[in-house]
């Protein structure tokens, strides 16, 4: 393999390979450019390495990019960014200045370097048209990742099949922190891949909560797969690739900025069936995927807060308009799940008044809290005659609910939490 990145074909001869940007030539032998490099005949996936070598040259969610990708193909896009013809400046929205920026970039581009260092981690590159490519994210259109350098062992694409969104605020509360573990650990029980950005905060909290459960998670990085940021992660984001996937836009050892974090929801958003936020302000990256992940068709959730939290804002703001109320994980199943998965009926608890029949409650209720009243008074009150609220009464004696006194009736007395009488039967 040539240091450009793609196998010299039939025919090349060895003595003229130059190692490019190595600092090492062969003395008497001519240097190839690069663009020489990248227009030889291949003897291998070209357009993957091109690919891997455009993840360096193109920033992540670059439309025109992806516009040129569609209508030359990643190879060819490569190869007129880094030749001298003309050729790069026949692209509709090519620009003196952009295409100078690109180049400068494609000056250390190394595909062949950042394979084996994603490989060194047990990682690979999952590209367009792969097996592993999770087609939903087809739906980002020219804004589509160039391609995915992946970390763990799982395959991508069928995890991402069932995979939900947790996101919410860095700074959150206990309350946001334990909210967001709850629905990782209950979305992992229930089958469900938990998918967030392994951010400090409540990313971080539906991450452990997944991984918990003994399930499954995957994290998406604004940087390379192999840079641990934030680095007060590092062990968090190390357990997920163990037992998850870790993914991400940009190339091994590339680092993060404030465009990229938001550029990276877009993925999260498209990857996933559904977002959930917990906790966000009015100005939140969380928010960005949820709208993301509303205008690609997906499911987008709220976990409601205090009224008065100022944390808690955006979420409120996002229930207001498309979002979907959800408390827990059954809840967040029923929504984007099949047929069938419906979470449990919701209701207080069933008190032995809710079990009689509405004569027998009007009976009931005819009696007052203290003291007793005669048959005739409370058959009068509840709108019956004295014989069927007599017979009525008998049966709420019988069930405990009311006692004889004297020549009337009154509540039996019920034990309160501090010891003292209490009025009304069980």
């Amino acid at each position: 393999m040539t240091p450009g990145g793609l196998d010299a074909g039939p025919g090349t001869r060895a003595p003229e390979v130059l190692h490019e940007g190595r600092g090492v030539s062969t003395p008497g032998v001519r240097e190839r450019s690069r663009e020489e490099e990248w227009a030889r005949p291949a003897m291998g996936d070209r357009e993957r390495l091109a690919r891997a070598a455009l993840t360096r040259v193109l920033e992540p969610g670059d439309e025109r990019g992806g516009r040129w990708l569609r209508e030359v193909g990643a190879t060819e896009l490569i190869r007129r960014i880094t030749a001298r013809d003309g050729t790069a400046e026949q692209l509709r929205g090519m620009t003196t200045k952009r295409l100078a920026g690109y180049r400068l970039r494609a000056e250390a581009v190394d595909p062949e370097r950042d394979l084996a260092s994603v490989a060194a981690v047990g990682g690979r590159f999952v590209c367009p048209g792969d097996h592993e490519w999770p087609s939903q994210l087809d739906d980002l259109g020219d804004s589509r990742p160039t391609g995915l350098w992946v970390r763990g062992r799982p395959d991508l694409r069928l995890w991402a099949l069932r995979s939900v969104a947790v996101v919410g605020a860095r700074a959150c509360t206990p309350y946001g922190a334990h909210m967001a573990a709850s629905l990782g650990a209950g979305l992992a029980e229930l089958g469900w891949v938990v998918v967030s950005g392994a951010a400090f905060g409540v990313d971080g909290a539906a991450h452990r909560g997944a991984l918990s459960a003994g399930g499954a998670t995957m994290a998406v990085l604004a940087c390379g797969v192999d840079v641990a940021y934030p680095r007060g992660h590092a062990e968090l984001i190390g357990r997920v690739a163990e037992q998850g996937l870790v993914i991400g836009e940009l190339p091994p050892a590339d680092h993060p900025t404030r465009s990229r974090f938001i550029l990276r929801n877009r993925v999260i958003a498209a990857l996933t069936r559904g977002t959930v936020v917990v906790e966000a302000e009015y100005r939140s990256g969380s928010l960005v995927t949820a709208r993301s992940a509303q205008r690609l068709g997906r499911f987008i959730m709220g976990v409601p807060g205090p009224a008065t939290s100022g944390l808690s804002a955006g979420v409120h703001e996002l229930l207001r308009g498309e979002g979907v109320l959800v408390t827990d994980a059954a809840e967040v199943a029923e929504l984007v799940g099949e047929i069938g998965d419906l979470a449990p009926a919701r209701r207080g608890p069933v008190l032995a008044r809710d079990l009689l029949d509405a004569a027998s409650a009007r009976v009931l209720d005819a009696l007052p809290s203290h003291g007793s009243v005669s048959g005739r008074d409370i058959a009068r009150t509840a709108g019956t005659s004295a014989d069927e609220a007599l017979g009525r009464l008998y049966e709420l004696h019988s069930l405990g609910f009311v006692e004889r006194a004297g020549e009337g009736w009154q509540l039996t007395p019920r034990p309160t939490r501090n010891g003292g009488p209490r009025r009304g039967g069980p």
